[in-house]
């Protein structure tokens, strides 16, 4: 095979299976069987024949894997409804404040006497007197699911796609019953383990912050740490270092290569057996294996795993493969394991990365000089050739991230982690002498991380760019290929110039008398923003849990700094209602100058002033009021702050949680003016929106913020029944994610936008 023999397949390959993951329907079996047989053909035409060849396996195996695993979800009409689940913990269950979280590998499914075709993984919160669940611990489970959905708003992840690529057919909690039994545990399981061993850190490491540090560090037990502790290591573009990365398998399969050399050295006559480099390749292959299912076997793992062992296996068999070669072959493992693995971040920053660091890097120098100009060089590559990705798939880059690397990268690879090899080693052999090692690996972990945190702080630590377009990533990507080619290439400068759509993207600004407004898809709550040319508001911002799950940050946020919103004038918390004003002080603290205001201020965790009926502020020609802060003296939801927002072609009322009691004052309040948009009381409740409330204002478009299968079953079918009887058109997040509507100067208001049916994927619900 020629050196560069596996990098057309590996590209065509990669390229057939990427063309799937943009379908709206997946095609029948018989066109992927079709497909498959028609590769098999072509294999025989020569070299292009054989490129087609790879690139149409990619796309009937990438079909027939989605087409699998979308009808291995449950059913729909299992939905909502209580089944029995027989079946085996996976991964580290999460402990939290509210639930015990974790998922379950089925075994067997009955719905009453029925047997109910459900295998593959299920996400499950146990709620309210939790039971202790232990990693590869069998239990019977009463649970009540549903099909994966997710919220989807702009900038937000795709929580549905996520869901695919991890195999998880449905999600749901735990339903109260003497059903829930445990029937014992699997022999042996390497999540066990992995338990075991944190465990034994948590217990020789007296800070519970330095203990989750070095969990994390050593077998991927990333369960101790907390929102902020996320926050500080994507300010210095680390997320992958908190958990085991693949640098991290480098090092112990180079720990592998130190072992075997130590026992040669030390039984010279090894060597008449085995050869040493063999020995060696196969320890490094043995050692890197163990530490990588310690890790989860995360895919950034399971990449340098599979190219260790290419390497292994060539020097076993006395072959020198290149690294293109080794990459290309991994790639191709990779995808003929799981396409669906194209899904995930993970998959392109591991792979983009190195592949970066193949092309645009070589050895300067040798020795210590090379090392070190290697070390910086490439922390430079990484991060300019990864911004491109980083932006795209989490809206956010680290201006210092060259830098923490720098510092972070050797620090935790070549120090922590063989220290803490060396304690889980000595966990097995002298459990006393573990615990002043991992002491020690603690401290260092402290240390490090302090001088993380102080960095965190740093200008441009969090670099937020507006959302954009796939051509965009594409001209950045090739721009820091071409910016960071080998020498020889010409006016290697102009590769900067291709990041200035990614730098400086487009965007669609109302004009003076003109607003947009979004409302955003929050699940059971509510958050609508509203821009004006120079000028932004937001609206509620949904709900926080007491497992911490922040929708002002889950969201709202995200959302602000993908529309290219910087600078907030007015945030308002309608009511105090957890599923309104839950996520309020995240976004209060990300945008301090704003000014707040509420209609229950005194039940609000921060300073917020009380709504003023009448009130306006005046914006770009577009007028914010104040109608009414409700009834002092009446119950939480009629003491909603309801603002009108209008510009010169429409208007947006804003009415939280009001009631049929507070909506006839609304309606007298709320003048003639342009066709007006409304945001359904209560989230179609069948308390609000009375058919007099509907006659009077006379909306031109209606919008809900419901969450899916909500337990309250909003909006009610009879509230909805009005607006289609009074000729009212109405949309609804639940079915279709964040809803957003112009409403220019010059005509009326219109839905531009709908991020559920903005980008149909075959997995999206």
């Amino acid at each position: 095979m020629r050196k560069d023999g596996a990098l057309v397949p590996a590209i065509m390959l990669l390229l057939g299976v990427l063309a799937v993951q943009w379908l709206v329907v997946l095609p029948p079996a018989w066109v992927c069987s079709a497909l498959a047989a028609m590769a098999c053909m072509l294999l025989r035409f020569g070299a292009y024949g054989r490129a087609l060849a790879w690139c149409l396996l990619g796309i009937a195996w990438a079909c027939w894997r989605g087409s699998t695993a979308m009808d291995a979800r449950l059913p729909r009409d299992r939905e909502g409804q209580d089944m029995t689940v027989v079946g085996r913990v996976a991964d580290l269950p999460l402990v939290g404040n509210d639930a015990t979280s974790f998922l379950l590998n089925v075994d067997d499914a009955t719905l009453g006497d029925t047997s109910s075709p459900l295998h593959g993984r299920v996400r499950v919160s146990w709620y309210r007197d939790a039971a202790d669940i232990q990693p590869c611990s069998r239990w019977q489970l009463s649970l009540r699911l549903k099909r994966p959905r997710g919220l989807l708003n702009p900038g937000g992840t795709d929580s549905e796609r996520s869901a695919l690529e991890r195999n998880i057919v449905a999600v749901g909690y735990v339903r109260d019953g003497a059903e829930n039994v445990p029937l014992g545990a699997t022999p042996f399981c390497i999540n066990a383990v992995r338990a075991a061993i944190s465990r034994a850190i948590a217990e020789r490491v007296g800070d519970a912050h330095d203990a989750a540090l070095l969990q994390a560090f050593s077998v991927g037990d990333t369960r101790g740490l907390s929102q902020h502790d996320w926050e500080v290591a994507r300010a210095n573009g680390i997320p992958h270092l908190i958990a085991i990365s693949g640098f991290h398998v480098g090092v112990a399969a180079l720990f592998g290569v130190w072992l075997a050399r130590f026992v040669y050295l030390l039984f010279p006559r090894c060597g008449w057996r085995l050869p040493r480099v063999q020995a060696q390749a196969m320890a490094a292959m043995g050692v890197a294996g163990v530490y990588s299912a310690l890790a989860g076997f995360g895919l950034p793992t399971v990449r340098t795993l599979l190219m260790i062992g290419i390497v292994a296996l060539a020097r076993c068999s006395r072959r020198h493969p290149t690294g293109a070669q080794t990459l290309s072959l991994a790639l191709v493992a990779v995808l003929l394991v799981d396409p669906l693995s194209v899904l995930s971040a993970g998959f392109w920053l591991s792979f983009i990365g190195v592949a970066f660091l193949m092309v645009c890097m070589s050895m300067r120098g040798k020795g210590l000089h090379g090392f070190l100009h290697e070390l910086s060089a490439g922390q430079l590559v990484m991060t300019l050739s990864l911004m491109p990705l980083t932006i795209w798939f989490f809206g956010e880059s680290s201006l210092v991230g060259a830098l923490s690397n720098l510092i972070a990268v050797p620090f935790v690879s070549f120090v922590i982690v063989p220290v803490t090899l060396v304690g889980m080693i000595l966990l097995g052999i002298c459990p006393p002498l573990a615990k002043p090692v991992f002491v020690g690996a603690a401290w260092l972990s402290h240390a490090q991380w302090w001088l993380l945190e102080k960095m965190a702080t740093w200008p441009g630590a969090h670099w937020y760019l507006p959302e954009v377009g796939g051509w965009a990533l594409v001209l950045a990507t090739l721009g820091a290929l071409w910016l960071f080619a080998p020498r020889g290439m010409p006016m290697r400068w102009l590769g900067g110039v291709l990041f200035l759509p990614l730098l400086f993207p487009s965007r669609m600004l109302p004009t003076q008398g003109g607003f947009q407004l979004w409302m955003l898809d929050v699940g059971q709550g509510l958050s609508v923003v509203v821009r004006t040319e120079h000028h932004a508001l937001v609206y509620d911002a949904g709900a926080r849990y007491p497992s911490e799950f922040d929708l002002g940050e889950a969201a709202v946020l995200p959302s602000l700094h993908a529309l290219g919103i910087e600078h907030l004038d007015l945030l308002v918390a309608s009511h105090a209602d957890n599923d309104h004003a839950g996520g309020i002080p995240a976004v209060a603290a990300q945008f301090p100058a704003a000014e707040r205001m509420s209609g229950e201020p005194e039940r609000l965790p921060i300073a917020m002033a009380p709504c003023e009926a009448g009130k306006t502020w005046r914006w770009d020609g577009v007028s914010v009021r104040v109608l009414s802060s409700g009834r002092i003296d009446g119950p939480a939801n009629d003491r909603s702050c309801v603002l009108l927002v209008e510009g010169a072609g429409g208007r947006a009322l804003l009415t939280g949680d009001i009631t049929a009691a507070i909506e006839p004052a609304m309606a007298d309040a709320l003048a003639d003016g342009p066709p007006l948009v409304l945001s359904v009381p209560h989230h179609g409740s069948k308390t609000s929106s009375s058919a007099a409330f509907i006659q009077s204002v006379s909306p031109a478009l209606a919008l809900v913020s419901a969450g899916w299968r909500n337990r309250f079953h909003h909006p009610s079918p009879v509230v909805m029944k009005r607006y289609d009887e009074a000729g009212v058109p109405w949309l609804n997040t639940a079915t279709s994610g964040a809803i957003q509507v112009n409403a220019p100067p010059d005509g009326p208001p219109y839905v531009a936008d709908t991020w559920r049916q903005r980008q149909s994927r075959y997995w999206r619900e």
